[in-house]
């Protein structure tokens, strides 16, 4: 497995269709060096500044989300 260093730029745009959510961003990808002591992982990393406004635009699309399930399902459970 391909590990990679993520660095997210900037958020541009958050959307969902058809079951997935779709984030646009500039970012900065880099190969990850594998490490003896640690599992095969890629990493994210983001600026507080940028975590909090991702987490208020999926907070937007799920309710977004919830108003297009029948009200019978918007309770939680399944």
């Amino acid at each position: 497995m391909k590990t990679y260093d993520i660095e997210v730029q900037r958020l541009k745009s958050l959307k969902h269709d058809r079951g997935q959510m779709a984030l646009g961003i500039d970012a900065l990808v880099l190969p990850r060096a594998a490490r003896d002591d640690q599992a095969p992982a890629s990493v994210l990393r983001l600026s507080v500044e940028d975590a909090r406004s991702l987490l208020m635009l999926l907070k937007q699309q799920f309710a977004e989300l919830d108003k297009l399930q029948p009200r019978s399902r918007r309770s939680g459970r399944c």
